[in-house]
Order: structure tokens, then C-alpha cells, then sequence
């Protein structure tokens, strides 16, 4: 069912948010924002009386539990901000949101910081514009409340409206997919919501587009590229009730995951970015404090240029696959990735992700001292052996790289390839 509704009616409505739901994150820019946009449309509302500002859409769910309760699906960080306005306005002013326990530090703080940001908004503006602001919140705003009677809806739903508007990052969208999957384990529901929300959003955003979707791509000896909404197919894995003989393996496998192999939707994608985040930590804590890596950390950390950090996401790409492979961190095997990584920026003047994506993706280039597709190499490897006794060069003509800036970068490889100058 689709209605619009003014603010007051919507709050009417015995409203609550799920525990699978992301915390309140609103801060105070986008409380700003919205409180400027109200003041902007009071003029409209006090020279037109049919005028309406509408503040968006609302996705409820009835509740299955609780004939005369809604879910909020979509649309509660906007609606908390003005119910955040309206207690400021109106201290007598009640609703069932008002009753919702906040458990999380990040809501209870975010409502405390707006709710003082509203205030101090407030205190440096005149008496009429307060009471402009309770009539046009009584009745000159409006929203879209799309009303559903399933969740797996309700979710297709808030897929659809977010991808379709403001897109969403495709790491929410798949944390959405994957609880819809979830529907029936409440509890599952509300664990995996939490330790999701544990995590650092920027990393997680960085270990699929940098880390999981790049090497999953050039393992199959395919370029990458950024990882939005379009791609999101690659990680919503395989149905538990699938009877697909790969999807009775991943069954099987669990609780292990692979990068390249698929896994059960729902659970295990929660499980899978948390093992994916640990071994990016147990990486960078390995390259950082085991002294056998000391020359390459000391070459990690020399220069802060884009291509040279292109080059450095390169090898940590390779460690990642390889540690995901065959989980140790040989000495030698280390060092071979680490020279085919860096043998890049010596073979080039200029070096951007287009000639990272096209090396690691195996595209052959005479300009390469290396013409090794290192990553389906590392996926189709049986032992880590066959990484760490791969023949990686560091031959170049008249042994002078591409650009003179990297000549001591160029003669420490040489040196840990075991070449003497």
C-alpha cells in the first residue's frame, strides 16, 4: 500500500525499528542541512495553502508478531531528526518512537549531539520562526509510506529506492540482501547487525573494492573496476536450500571461505567480511613486526606518491590471496610477490591502476619485466611452494629502470632477488 502522510499522522502509527537496523548515524551537518530546507519551504507554506514539503519515502513492514506494529524498514534516520525537532518544539509531544530503547552508544549519542544541535539552531532565530516550524511540521510536511505485508518485499523495496535515488554503497545493499536472507533467525539477525556495525564502514567499503572484488577478478585473469551497486550479484552467495553440487561443497567447507569460492548466503557474508578484515590486520601486523620483512616495510613506507601506492596495494592484494590460499607467510614467497609487485613501478615512467589492472590481470606488455597472471597463479597453485620458487625477474636492459627516481628501489630488489650488483 502506498499513501502520503503528513508527519503527525505518520507518528501516530505505532512505529518501531527492527534490531537488524542500522544505529541512528545521523550527525549534526545533516540535522543542519534538514532544518535549513524546513525554513526554506516555510515561505513556500505561508504563500501557498495547498503547499506541501515532502520529505521523502518511509518502507514499513507490518509486524508479524504484533498486529498493530510497523517496522521502519527505510527511512528512520530523517524521521528521528524531526521527531528530534518537534520534542524541542513541543515538550508535551509523545509518540511510540520516543519509547524505543537506543541501545546503541552510537544512536544515544548521535540524538544527544542533534538534540543540542537543534537547540542551539533554535536559540539564535526568532519566536515566529518556531511557531512556523510547528504548524508546517503539523501539517505543511509530507512522505511517501510505502506499507508491505512481507519483509522479503520490504527489502526489494529499499534495494530498489536506494539504487534508484542517492545510491546507497553496495556493501549496505549486500548487508541488506543477506538479512533478508536472515528473516527467519531474529537473533542471528540482531548479532550479525552488531558485529557489522563494530566495523569501520570506510573498511569495509576498502576491503571489497581494493581487496576481495579486485583479486576475485583477477584470478580469473579478468580487469577489475570499482565496485558498485552493478556488481553486488558477486558476494549475495548461494541459497542454504540450493542443491547445486558446488553449493553442497560450500556447505561443507564452512566454516572456511575462500576468495574465490562461493559461499551461503545470509550468516556466513557477515562471517566472511569479519575472517576477511581479521586477515587484512594479520597482515599488516606481519609485514610490520616480523623483522624478515624489515627491508620490504622500510620500502612500504618510503614513499607516499599514488603510483607507488597502487603498487603497494598491489602486493598486499597478493598477500591476501595468497595467506587466503595457503594461510602462512613464507619468507620466500613473500618476497616473490613483493618483487613481481614492485618490478611494476620500476618497468614504468608513469604508473596508474590501468597498468596495475592490466599486469595483475595477467595482460601480456613487453614493457613488463614479468608477464605472470600472479593471482590465477596463486588460486590454482597446490602447494605455497609454487609461489615461493616461481621465477621472478629483475633483469632489465642496461639494468637501469624506467625512471631514474626509482634506481635505489630498482637495486634493492635486485638485492633481495639475490642478484649481486
Amino acid at each position: 500500500m502506498i499513501e502520503l502522510m503528513s508527519i503527525d499522522d505518520l507518528l501516530k502509527i505505532n512505529l518501531d525499528i527492527p534490531n537488524y537496523q542500522r544505529p541512528y548515524k545521523w550527525q549534526n551537518k545533516s540535522t543542519i542541512d534538514l532544518l535549513n530546507d524546513i525554513a526554506v519551504a516555510i515561505d513556500e507554506y505561508e504563500k501557498y495553502s495547498d503547499f506541501k514539503y515532502r520529505v521523502g519515502t518511509m518502507i514499513l513492514h507490518k509486524n508479524e508478531e504484533s498486529e498493530n506494529k510497523f517496522d521502519i524498514i527505510d527511512g528512520q534516520q530523517r524521521l528521528i531528526t524531526l521527531i528530534l525537532i518537534k520534542c524541542y518544539l513541543d515538550s508535551s509531544f509523545d509518540c511510540s518512537l520516543l519509547h524505543h530503547n537506543f541501545n546503541s552508544k552510537i544512536a544515544q549519542t548521535n540524538i544527544h549531539n542533534n538534540y543540542e544541535c537543534i537547540r542551539n539552531w533554535f536559540s539564535l532565530r526568532s519566536n515566529e520562526l518556531k511557531e512556523n516550524f510547528k504548524k508546517i511540521l503539523s501539517n505543511g510536511i509530507e512522505v511517501v509510506v510505502l506499507t508491505v505485508d512481507k519483509l522479503t518485499s520490504a527489502f526489494q523495496l529499499f534495494d530498489s529506492q536506494n539504487t534508484r535515488g542517492k545510491e546507497l554503497d553496495p556493501h549496505d545493499l549486500l548487508k541488506a540482501y543477506h538479512l533478508r536472507e536472515m528473516q527467519n533467525e531474529p537473533y542471528e539477525m540482531f548479532h550479525a547487525v552488531s558485529k557489522w556495525e563494530s566495523f569501520n564502514p570506510n573498511s569495509i567499503s576498502n576491503l571489497f573494492d581494493v581487496y576481495l572484488f579486485s583479486i576475485l577478478n583477477w584470478a580469473k585473469r579478468e580487469k577489475t573496476k570499482t565496485f558498485t551497486a552493478n556488481e553486488i550479484d558477486n558476494y549475495k552467495g548461494i541459497s542454504e536450500s540450493s542443491s547445486y553440487t558446488y553449493a553442497k561443497r560450500a556447505k561443507k567447507a564452512d566454516p572456511y571461505f575462500q576468495i574465490t569460492e562461493p559461499f551461503i548466503s545470509g550468516n556466513d557474508f557477515f562471517e566472511m567480511v569479519a575472517h576477511y578484515l581479521i586477515l587484512l590486520n594479520d597482515i599488516n601486523r606481519e609485514l610490520e613486526s616480523n623483522t624478515k620483512f624489515e627491508n620490504i616495510k622500510k620500502i612500504i613506507d618510503s614513499d607516499k606518491s599514488v603510483g607507488f601506492k597502487y603498487a603497494v596495494d598491489l602486493f598486499k592484494c597478493a598477500v591476501l590471496c595468497y595467506y587466503d590460499k595457503f594461510h602462512n607467510f613464507d619468507e620466500q614467497a613473500i618476497k616473490k610477490l613483493f618483487i613481481w609487485a614492485f618490478m611494476l613501478r620500476i618497468d614504468m615512467q608513469n604508473l596508474g591502476f590501468d597498468s596495475i589492472n592490466k599486469y595483475a590481470s595477467g595482460e601480456w606488455n613487453d614493457r613488463y619485466t614479468n608477464n605472470i597472471p600472479m593471482f590465477s597463479k596463486i588460486v590454482y597453485a597446490r602447494y605455497h611452494n609454487d609461489i615461493a620458487n616461481l621465477m621472478i625477474s629483475v633483469d632489465r636492459e642496461n639494468k637501469e629502470p624506467a625512471d631514474k627516481k626509482w634506481s635505489k628501489l630498482y637495486k634493492e630488489l635486485r638485492i633481495m632477488n639475490g642478484k649481486e650488483d
